[in-house]
């Protein structure tokens, strides 16, 4: 490294047989590349001349093998494809601990080869080094400010794309394969966003998601949670409740921690609230509104990803397409059509979004479960079939008399039962991330059929249909809870080439 820049302390390569130490190393490469950079940046701030160039890198893990030959493993994940050198860059392993060492281990046990950990050559940008609460611009001058780039790593979007996830990725003659699907950069990014558009930190979302449009939802899932936190005797396994401003309240009966009153209610709602039913093991639920329109649905999902949930599901409301259904009744997607055009660069039209069996398996047993109906009975309520949506939110007012291409006709050719603006897009983001998905809406109204969303109707069936809406979705995540996320994380989601991290 010349000598006008200041770096951190490097870490040579060491080889590791064990998972939890190797995860120790990289705690301790990361740590001591963000004091570097906090201990730098925060004598700039204060107006002092830092110098030179300061640069910090994250810390980095290797697997180098030389033959096919692996342990026997049922898991979709946990080895890498064949003999080469494979690597990835890490960071918050405060955040990731448990994930990462349970990628570590199955990589040792799979492949009986120690781990590289080390100092990789991949700058930390200064801003992913901040402290939660530290606030860089409002410190700086306009001249300090854009002084910063000539003193620190800025954000590089050239090491953020999404490349290996989009199975767009080809390494250099001579270039590592990569190990995970996000490099370190790129989960930093998404975790900033994260805070930004759900207004709750990363750590507080669980491994099960619940996605909805519609504010009624998320009315039931903060008078569910208070309920659930008031009822210190169920064995619910639910520690704690965090809304937006990372308002956190803890389940009667459990001690409080210091965390606990850091949060505030923020004096706006986010883009994007979030609410999170807190475990210990993060297997809880989190429930974000997204609102309306599949540009949203990628965006959350783009964020959401880096976090690796083990499922996620939306739940919302669709318009009925078949004169047979009525408002109230349910549809379970067993397909799209996809003309949210928001992910047709990163994943083509032509790529099939399959349903997942263990998901709508859940999904079905749910819903008996909460309508308490089944067989032919279950069949009055609950529809299975492909949902198609779109980004015109209008699209009823578009021309259909003798136009070849108009909506009706593509949805009647399609065999959809049911159409909204956000499903489509969450489930072919779960399909490209590699997390299980699944869909079950609500019919809230046929506008082919004349039967439009009124407010008197809509407000009557809102009473009567979202809270066992919402508590069929949740039930469907504790299923799949329950039976185990080896079963979960399907091989169908995983290509030919595979990263190896879940």
């Amino acid at each position: 490294m010349p000598p006008s820049v200041n770096t951190a302390p490097f870490f040579a390569p060491a080889h590791f047989d064990d998972a939890a130490a190797a995860l120790e190393r990289v705690r301790e490469i990361h740590a001591t590349s963000v004091d570097h950079l906090r201990d730098a940046l925060q004598r700039y701030v204060a107006g002092g001349d830092i110098g030179r160039h300061v640069r910090a890198c994250y810390p980095l893990v290797r697997v180098r093998t030389d033959t096919v030959a692996r342990a026997d493993s049922r898991l979709s994940y946990g080895f890498v494809a064949g003999p080469g050198v494979f690597e990835t860059t890490l960071t918050r392993p405060d955040l990731f601990a448990d994930y990462y060492r349970e990628q570590f281990r199955l990589l040792l046990q799979n492949h009986g080869v120690p781990l590289e950990v080390g100092t990789s050559t991949q700058p930390i940008p200064v801003h992913f080094a901040l402290a939660e609460d530290d606030h860089l611009e409002g410190q700086l001058g306009p001249d300090r400010r854009l002084l910063l780039r000539d003193r620190f790593d800025l954000p590089d979007l050239g090491a953020m794309d999404d490349g290996i996830a989009n199975g767009t990725f080809e390494p250099g003659p001579g270039e590592p394969h990569p190990l995970a699907l996000f490099t370190a950069p790129r989960v930093d990014y998404s975790l900033h966003r994260l805070r930004h558009y759900t207004g709750t930190r990363p750590e507080h979302f669980q491994n099960f998601i619940l996605f909805t449009n519609y504010q009624f939802y998320i009315d039931e899932f903060i008078k569910l949670g208070h309920e659930l936190m008031a009822d210190g005797a169920s064995g619910h396994g639910y520690e704690a409740f965090v809304e937006p401003g990372d308002v956190l309240t803890r389940r009667t009966g459990l001690p409080p921690e210091a965390r606990d009153a850091r949060g505030t209610v923020p004096p706006r709602l986010p883009q994007m609230p979030a609410y999170h039913l807190v475990r210990g093991d993060r297997s809880g639920i989190t429930m974000v509104n997204i609102g309306v329109g599949p540009a949203n649905a990628k965006t959350i999902t783009d964020h959401i990803a880096v976090l690796r949930p083990h499922a996620w599901l939306m739940l919302g409301h669709c318009a009925g397409l078949r004169n047979s259904q009525h408002l109230g009744d349910y549809v379970l997607a067993h397909g799209y059509v996809r003309e949210d055009h928001v992910l047709d660069e990163e994943l083509p039209l032509w790529v099939p979004i399959p349903a997942l069996a263990e998901v709508q398996v859940a999904l079905e047993a749910a819903v008996e479960e909460i309508t308490q109906l089944s067989g032919y009975e279950l069949k009055r309520v609950l529809r299975t079939g492909t949902v198609a949506s779109t980004d015109n939110r209008n699209w009823e007012l578009l021309p259909s008399h003798g136009m070849a291409s108009s909506p009706e006709r593509r949805f009647s050719q399609s065999r959809a039962v049911a159409l909204d603006m956000e499903s489509a897009t969450i489930a072919a983001n779960g399909f490209r991330f590699r997390v299980p998905y699944g869909t079950l809406l609500c019919i809230s109204d046929k506008p082919l059929h004349g039967e439009i969303k009124l407010p008197g109707m809509a407000n009557q069936f809102y009473r009567e249909r979202v809270d066992q809406h919402l508590r069929i979705g949740i039930r469907a995540l504790e299923r799949l809870r329950e039976q185990g996320i080896d079963r979960l994380h399907s091989r169908k989601l995983r290509s030919f080439a595979e990263v190896a991290f879940q």
